[in-house]
């Protein structure tokens, strides 16, 4: 019965129950036409209940003296504690919410003979046209309808959370009033401070992110009689379809989750090391926003130094090589309320699975672990020294790179000249032949930032080292040395034929057998003729094809003559 009605209706109430002027008849009950009945009926009103409902009303002719849908607001009060007409107190109990009936009324049910003036003539039967759309109880609490509820729930929501959640929202009967969905973001907001209506702030409580629930607030926990603007009615039960995507508190830190550590971890990263890792980045509800995977190349950044974001500066600390971590990060230790670019949204809790592929320090060294080394080892590798070696070389993270045994002999390098990395270098120093090492090769020591072909920027080198052979060197810039003092009168022992010119088959025949007989060594080479070739030419000032007299100089006097000219 219309608002404007009410009044009047409690001021007739008193008067339906007296004696009727003339023969009333013989009393009827309402009568009552379920005509649609919903499947689903969760609740009947029951006498004390708060109702919510449209209706038409008219005569039996069909005359309609008032209607709710005229005045475009539903009627709302309780039901069964004589605030209706009788008929109509008797004629809602039991519904369900969208049923909807036909009730016809009796006079002495409704306005018996008095009737309402200009409105209802005495003695009117009354028709109804009802639909119910609207139950609540004060003594009710929250229903609340766990949907579906992720597997893995590390932590559900507490007052004070900050919770980043999808929803539609409708009325009891069904009827949408809004959705985040329909404006392509979260609703995000704290939890048990005040800014939600009461239903809501307890109907999240207790939720996993991922966890999607039915949450059914009466009246009185959401906007009461005042409803909310045009979409709300006053007295309105809310049921919301509520999807948590991910949550925080501003007093989280980091958390970390230790997926797979190796057994063997020599060493932990910690601030000013240099990481190269890989990772999937994902949002709490699993969504994918980055990936190094997809680029195929590591990520590569100095911890605990403000390169990256501070979430990731903590979490990547005390890693070991080879680890497999899951780092979740809060808004405040990642991107804010801003969030970052089109795929991570403000206030967003970040999850990173991260694969740690190597590290190392600047201040590192080379890392040598002897696996075998032979007995009665008495003379050892030094710089100048030829060596002969075998090698398999990979990255930390097992992935092979190079080998000598691909090719036909051994790989040769004379120690100290620059001919291959400076760890390696360092690490076949001091081996006896026969001897294995592994070697630990950081980057700056490797082949640096900008890596080689074949091998990554800033990684971290495996070597598996044999020493097969060495022959003692000489010192930077000589090609022979003696053993001991230079033979007296060198020019004419060189001079075999006594001409006074020393052509190159005579000095080569003079070193070979200064060689031969212990007496000098030449610089260690896979060829000996180029060497004492170099030698001559180097002697051959003039390049006459003979050395004379004049030219003939040991390289210690040429060193001291280059003092003197300084000097």
């Amino acid at each position: 019965v219309a608002p404007g009605s009410r009044c009047l209706l409690l001021l007739l109430l008193g008067i339906v129950g007296a004696p009727a002027l003339g023969d009333p008849g013989p009393l009827e009950d309402v009568v009552i036409d379920r005509y649609y009945i919903p499947k689903i009926c969760l609740r009947e009103a029951q006498m004390g209940d708060f109702i919510r409902y449209h209706y038409n009303g008219t005569f039996k002719d069909g005359k309609k003296f008032d209607s709710s849908y005229d005045r475009g607001a539903t009627v709302a009060g309780v039901v069964g504690v004589g605030r209706l007409i009788t008929g109509m107190d008797r004629g809602l109990l039991g519904m369900c919410v969208n049923e909807r009936r036909h009730l016809i009324v009796p006079p002495h049910l409704g306005y018996g003979s008095i009737g309402v003036a200009g409105l209802i003539p005495p003695d009117a039967t009354l028709y109804f046209d009802v639909v119910m759309l609207d139950i609540w109880n004060k003594n009710d609490k929250l229903q609340i309808t766990t949907l579906s509820k992720p597997e893995r729930c590390n932590r559900t929501v507490e007052n004070s959370d900050f919770v980043r959640y999808h929803y539609n929202g409708t009325l009891l009967d069904g009827t949408p009033f809004d959705s985040s969905y329909s404006k392509g973001s979260t609703y995000d907001t704290y939890v048990g401070t005040g800014w939600l209506i009461k239903g809501m702030d307890q109907g999240l409580l207790g939720m996993c992110a991922g966890e999607k629930r039915s949450i059914i607030i009466p009246a009185f926990l959401a906007y009461g009689e005042k409803g909310y603007g045009t979409v709300i009615p006053p007295q309105a039960s809310l049921v919301f379809s509520v999807l948590l995507v991910d949550f925080h508190n501003p007093k989280d830190g980091v958390f970390l989750e230790h997926l797979e550590v190796p057994e063997s971890c020599k060493r932990r990263a910690v601030t000013g090391d240099f990481v190269r890792y890989h990772y999937n980045g994902t949002l709490m509800d699993g969504t994918l926003f980055d990936s190094s995977y997809s680029r195929n190349q590591t990520y590569n950044t100095y911890i605990g130094k403000g390169y990256i974001i501070p979430g990731m500066d903590q979490g990547l600390q005390g890693v070991c090589m080879g680890e497999h971590r899951r780092v979740v990060i809060p808004p405040h230790l990642a991107y804010g309320e801003n969030g970052a670019g089109d795929k991570i949204p403000g206030s967003a809790v970040l999850i990173f699975d991260v694969h740690i592929i190597d590290f190392h320090n600047p201040a590192d060294p080379v890392e040598i672990e002897t696996v075998f080394r032979p007995e009665g080892c008495n003379v050892t590798t030094r710089n100048r020294d030829f060596v002969r070696y075998h090698y398999n070389c990979s990255l930390l993270d097992g992935t092979w790179l190079f080998s000598s045994h691909d090719y036909e002999k051994p790989q040769e390098v004379t120690l100290g000249a620059n001919k291959v990395i400076e760890g390696l270098n360092s690490g076949l120093l001091d081996m006896c032949p026969g001897e294995r090492r592994v070697l630990i090769v950081p980057p700056h020591l490797g082949h640096g930032e900008s890596g080689a072909r074949g091998v990554p920027g800033s990684a971290v080198l495996r070597f598996e080292v044999e020493l097969i052979s060495m022959e003692e060197g000489v010192p930077e810039g000589y090609l022979f040395i003696w053993h001991g003092e230079p033979p007296a009168s060198l020019y004419e022992q060189m001079d075999l034929n006594k001409d006074g010119g020393i052509p190159a088959d005579e000095f080569s025949t003079f070193i070979k057998t200064q060689v031969a007989e212990g007496k000098g060594r030449l610089m260690p080479s896979s060829d000996p003729e180029k060497v004492i070739a170099d030698m001559f030419r180097n002697q051959d000032r003039n390049q006459d094809g003979k050395i004379t007299p004049d030219e003939l100089k040991l390289k210690s006097d040429e060193d001291q003559e280059k003092i003197h000219e300084e000097l």
